[in-house]
């Protein structure tokens, strides 16, 4: 009997303006996972101190890495609608294995995309990590037919040519550029809420969305009388330290870049207002000293301009 490779399990995700279902892209890794949840239901009457575990409901997710390709507004709209959508996992084959199969493997329910990350790396390719948080029963999918169309896959970038614009205010648009930046991640994360009752048919958790929240980290290098000559000023330490003072909340814009040393802003991906809820700074010994700022997420977010 030949072992399945990991490459042919994939998840794919139900497209309702097309009625076909999309194979998430150049995914890296996924996995499903469902768990058990008990009650201990051992009594003063039982013999002994053994525990006597009794189900009292069942709960699945699903884990997608990938490269961030240009579906990242798609997946930015896809979590702040708090709308949850089917997705199927299945064995694949055929072109690029992102054919659902219809194997022995293959599981459908639908689910909230509760947890969202995008890493933009210095000289590595963009990744995108997925959480996928089930609302209802996993079930085996038997012989229905599954129309499958492949996620825009052809185009994916760098860290470097994505970066952190901020203003210094809450009405000015966003343009100066982190300088000498490092690392940058953009995380929305979706808190959900046990909403299963006692009408709830079966013992499988039902979800319901109850708040939304994002947050951007960046790391940069720490420099001294940095002289910039692009078109767009930079940002080092001692403005963010200005911005963490001031207690206020500030516009920020995460956009594709170019230019001199890919400052100048293109197209942007996501935009809002952040406060700086935390600095630090690292100085090792013999090494470069440099910072790491954590920004809140204030009010709701925009995808694009």
């Amino acid at each position: 009997m030949a072992t399945l490779k990991g490459q042919n399990f994939r998840i794919l995700t139900f497209d309702s303006t097309a009625s076909k279902y999309k194979c998430v892209g150049m995914a890296t890794s996924c996995s499903i996972t469902e768990n058990t949840n008990t009650d201990d239901a051992g009594t003063k009457d039982d013999v002994g101190m053994a525990a006597k575990p009794v189900v009292n409901s069942k709960s699945w997710q699903v884990q997608v890495e990938s490269l961030n390709v240009v579906d990242a507004g798609a997946m930015l709209t896809a979590i702040k609608s708090l709308t949850p959508f089917t997705l199927i996992w299945d064995e694949t084959a055929t072109a690029d294995n992102q054919t659902a199969q219809k194997a022995t493997f293959a599981r459908k329910g639908t689910a909230y995309l509760s947890d969202l990350t995008m890493n933009f790396n210095d000289r590595e390719n963009s990744a995108k990590s997925l959480q996928l948080t089930g609302t209802s029963a996993l079930e085996k999918i038997s012989s229905a037919t599954i129309t499958t169309e492949v996620l825009a896959a052809g185009s994916y970038t760098k860290g470097q040519f994505v970066r952190l614009y901020l203003s210094s205010d809450n009405t000015a648009a966003p343009a100066a550029v982190i300088a000498a930046a490092k690392q940058l991640a953009f995380h929305v994360s979706m808190t959900l809420e046990d909403a299963t009752t006692k009408d709830t048919a079966g013992d499988w958790q039902i979800q319901e969305p109850t708040a939304l929240n994002f947050d951007i980290s960046t790391t940069a290098l720490v420099r001294s009388g940095e002289s910039i000559t692009s078109q767009v000023a930079g940002k080092g330490l001692a403005d963010l330290e200005d911005i963490y003072e001031a207690s206020t909340p500030v516009k920020f814009a995460i956009a594709n870049t170019s230019g001199d040393n890919n400052r100048t802003k293109g197209s942007v991906i996501v935009s809002g207002s952040v406060i700086v809820s935390q600095l630090s700074i690292n100085a090792p010994n013999k090494q470069n000293a440099d910072y790491t700022a954590q920004l809140t997420g204030y009010g709701a977010y925009t995808v694009g301009a």
